[in-house]
């Protein structure tokens, strides 16, 4: 059994999604990708990840229906979320605000350096 922690992306953009995956299995954590909300919530389910880190804006079911779908489930309702989009914060689903999630980023302001931070301090919380 390994220690390493788990990271769930789930993001449609399949370069954003490689330069993470890239990122954070290089940096020693278990990483598993997903391309779209449905995928993320199956692979959500087995892989049972430490954290997730969830586009908003994908094909057939988004970043915020997932994790709404997520939170009601018993495997699901605790694990860390950061949302990583191009969605500004005044643009985002009210109900993000009561699916308790670590940390919300805009894309277009973080470089994978700082990201990898973020998941850093998330997962020491």
């Amino acid at each position: 059994m390994s220690d390493k922690k788990k990271i769930l992306i789930v993001e449609d953009d399949d370069q954003i999604r490689q330069i993470y995956q890239m990122k954070l299995g290089g940096s020693g954590y278990d990483v598993q990708v997903a391309a779209d909300g449905v995928e993320g919530l199956s692979v959500a389910e087995t892989f049972k990840p430490d954290l997730i880190m969830l586009d908003l804006r994908m094909p057939n079911l988004s970043g915020d229906q997932m994790l709404e779908k997520m939170r009601t489930t018993e495997w699901g309702k605790s694990i860390k979320v950061v949302v990583l989009t191009n969605v500004s914060r005044n643009e985002a689903s009210l109900a993000l605000r009561h699916l308790n999630i670590e940390a919300y980023l805009v894309k277009a302001n973080y470089v994978p350096s700082q990201i990898l931070q973020v998941v850093q301090d998330v997962l020491a919380r």
